[in-house]
Order: C-alpha cells, then structure tokens, then sequence
C-alpha cells in the first residue's frame, strides 16, 4: 500500500507524545451531541462508494476486514483480530447507543453492494482531544482512489451536521501560536477541527487525506503497541488536521 508521500507540505519533526496534563481549554464547536442515531441517518453517496449505518448483520463483513493482515499492519492493534468476540467489541460502538457519539459507516460498492471497509469519526476525543477520523478498507479494494473518495464524501456530511459551542481540553499543539493570540485579543471561539492519525510508511493514507483538505501539522512519538515496550518500539504517528466549515446551530 505504500506510495510516495506528497512533499506540498513540510515534514513536522517528531515531538513527545500527547500529555493530557498539559493541554489547554479551549472554546470551539463540535457537532451536536448526541450525535443522529443510526436509524435516522441517511446513506451517503459519491460516485462509486454509498456509505450506510453499521449492524450486527455486516459482522461477518467487518469480521473479513479485521482479519486482513494488511489492513490491520496499520492499525493501532497492529495484528488481525483473534477471534470472533473480539471483532463483535469492535464493532458495537458503532451501534446504538454508542452512536451517539461515534459517526461512522460501512462502505460499499455502490455498483455490486459488496462490502468495501468501514470508516468515519470513531471517537469523538481523540489523543490528541478533537473527533477524529479514520477509515479501514479491503486490501483487494487498494490503489483505486477510494480513500479520498469516501473520506470526501463523509466529510460532507460531517459539516451538514448542527453545531454546538463547548469548552474543550486539546493538545495546544493543535493550535498555531497565530491563532492562540488572536483569540485571546478578541475572546472568539478556536476554529473546529478534525484529527486524523497515520504512522509513519502509511504514504498511501496520508496522501488521501492531503488529497481531502488535511494538513500534515504534527509527528509524534508512540510505542508500537506490537513490538514491545522499550526505546526501539517507538514509533512517528504523523498526524493531521482539517478545519471544519460545520452547520451552526439554529
């Protein structure tokens, strides 16, 4: 899955981890919790891909896609996995009532209605403490330009969603020292945002995501949950970031 890596954006040195000591409250907007529960939201559809609520019934699906060694290599599990139960974990809080703060998706060949992968907003407080975004799709279905075509397409309706002003503890490396100083003279809300989190040689994802109108803003430094505990485990996390247009709350 690897290709070049666009070069339209500097490479952020690796820096520490996330340190939810240190972060900062911030003033923002994220989408209306609770989010639209499952039964009432609507498919999404781009050209090739509709992108429908989860249920139990695509288990077997999702249970195909997490066993795929190659889907799973950039996963933070790092290995298919093992057993059925464990694929049913993963899969529950996409459905109700973890809906209500999750928005993501099957997505399907919009031609065969075969299934493609999952993806969406899976935690609605990532590390680095905005929503973030991610997406697994079927080794068979790479190199077609589906990523961006799906990440796209969700986004739209990511932004269609109402908004609600809240208070949020982030990462200030999530904020430019621009922005800290021209909220500070005005009182106004940070700009919301979006997270996505890769690791490094995962070219092809983070592509995708320059593609759909993420920046490359931070690399940080994380153990490799797979090969163990000591200093040659860690890991960069190059990590992005997409500021959201969203629907403002009547």
């Amino acid at each position: 899955m690897a290709a070049t890596a666009p070069e339209s954006q500097t490479r952020p040195a690796p820096g520490p981890a996330p340190d939810p000591v240190s972060f900062i409250r911030v003033r923002t907007t994220v989408p209306r919790r609770p989010l639209p529960p499952n039964a009432v939201r609507q498919p999404i559809y781009t050209e090739r891909l509709v992108l429908r609520t989860l249920t139990m019934d695509d288990l077997p699906d999702v249970r195909i896609l997490r066993t795929q060694p190659e889907v799973m290599h950039w996963t933070a599990a790092g290995v298919p996995d093992g057993d059925l139960e464990q694929t049913r974990s993963r899969l529950m809080p996409f459905l109700p009532p973890g809906d209500g703060v999750t928005y993501n998706f099957g997505i399907y060949d919009r031609a065969t209605g075969e299934f493609v992968g999952m993806g969406g907003s899976h935690q609605f407080r990532s590390s680095l403490g905005w929503p973030e975004i991610g997406y697994m799709i079927k080794k068979e279905y790479w190199g077609k330009g589906l990523g961006t075509e799906l990440v796209k397409g969700w986004l739209g309706a990511w932004e269609a969603l109402e908004r609600e002003e809240v208070e949020l503890e982030v990462d200030a490396r999530t904020i430019d020292e621009e922005e800290k100083a021209a909220v500070a003279a005005s009182g106004g809300l940070v700009r919301e945002r979006l997270i996505a989190i890769t690791a490094t040689g995962n070219d092809k994802s983070q592509g995708v995501l320059q593609k759909a109108g993420f920046e490359w803003f931070l690399t940080w430094l994380a153990l490799d949950s797979v090969k163990g505990s000591g200093p040659e485990s860690l890991i960069e996390l190059p990590s992005f970031r997409y500021f959201t247009q969203g629907k403002k709350s009547e």
